[in-house]
């Protein structure tokens, strides 16, 4: 028998969760913003999508992706560029004065 351990896992259900967004079918302009879009313009398009991922039952799988993958762009479960970017920022913060706090605990006899 072939050992298939090995074997990629199906891509299909590592994104599954995609096809129950609130955003499917939906024009990307929504979630993204095109080139020199600024101030209120920008402000209304990003309140705009937040309000379609408020609802969305798959919110959660979403940001968790957009979390993971540091997407650079666009507002993905519920979160916008800059919001990503704080939490991701303090994430690697707090990872780094984890593993700072490790090294210290390894060391002390």
């Amino acid at each position: 028998m072939a050992d298939t351990s090995r074997l990629p896992v199906p891509v299909a259900e590592t994104w599954e969760w995609q096809r129950h967004g609130n955003c499917r079918n939906l024009d990307s302009s929504v979630f993204f913003h095109p080139d020199g879009e600024r101030g209120f313009a920008r402000a209304d398009r990003v309140a705009r999508a937040k309000q379609i991922c408020m609802s969305c039952p798959v919110i959660v799988e979403c940001r968790h992706h957009a979390l993971t993958a540091e997407e650079p762009f666009g507002v993905w479960g519920g979160l916008d560029e800059t919001e990503r970017r704080a939490m991701i920022s303090r994430r690697k913060q707090l990872l780094a004065v984890a593993e700072k706090e490790q090294e210290c605990v390894s060391v002390t006899p």
